[in-house]
């Protein structure tokens, strides 16, 4: 059973999507504030986060990066939920890690939808981290995705791409359209010979995970 962790500080809020997700088989825990919360997750990590932003003591801003610096955290699925929907406020939220960002009242099956693909893309990627045996990409820079022949703009796209980030995400996070992400994403795969954006994040994936130079 997958445990998920929700962090919200309106308790009808909070009420609700736990009993939403317990009806879907999820196995629940709640934090009413974002330092328990955080303290929660780090003590002993579910399997996806779903966390509020704007909370006291310890907002959602600060609740990822405490989380994504701790080992036994970095990798955990995170989804923003708030009341804010402006474009810059979805940039700082993907730029400090999170994974997706739903604005509320958030219906339930997006909710859903939501949470079983960060989830199914978290196994994912678990499975290929078993499989490569000690392969750990930097994502850090991606300065090295530039000696694949592409352009700083593309290399940036490419980074996040292979982070598993969608065009939405990306365009959020560089500050561009969603359409101008997608174009980007088409010169890339024309310069790497690739048909789709699995092919391209392997890519990626395999330059970001070489040994670095001395």
């Amino acid at each position: 059973m997958k445990r998920i962790l929700v962090i919200e500080d309106q308790p009808q809020m909070l009420r609700n999507l736990a009993m939403m997700l317990g009806f879907e088989g999820y196995e629940v825990h709640t934090a009413a504030d974002g330092r328990v919360g955080a303290e929660l997750a780090i003590a002993n990590p579910p399997d996806l986060v779903i966390c509020d932003v704007m909370m006291p003591e310890l907002d959602g801003h600060g609740v990822i990066q405490t989380l994504r610096a701790n080992p036994a955290t970095a990798t955990v699925p995170f989804i923003f939920l708030t009341a804010r929907s402006d474009r810059e406020d979805v940039r700082t939220g993907m730029n400090s890690g999170a994974d997706d960002y739903l604005v509320k009242p958030v219906p339930r099956q997006e909710l859903l939808a939501a949470v079983e693909a960060r989830l199914a893309r978290s196994e994912a990627v678990a499975a290929r981290v078993m499989a490569a045996a000690g392969f750990h990409p930097d994502f850090s820079s991606h300065e090295p995705l530039i000696s694949l022949g592409l352009t700083n703009r593309e290399a940036e796209v490419l980074l996040w791409v292979s982070q598993g980030k969608s065009n939405a995400d990306v365009g959020s996070i560089l500050g561009m359209s969603e359409k101008t992400a997608k174009q980007h994403l088409g010169s890339i795969f024309s310069k790497l010979g690739v048909e789709n954006r699995n092919a391209a994040a392997m890519q990626a994936v395999e330059v970001l995970g070489r040994p670095k130079s001395v």
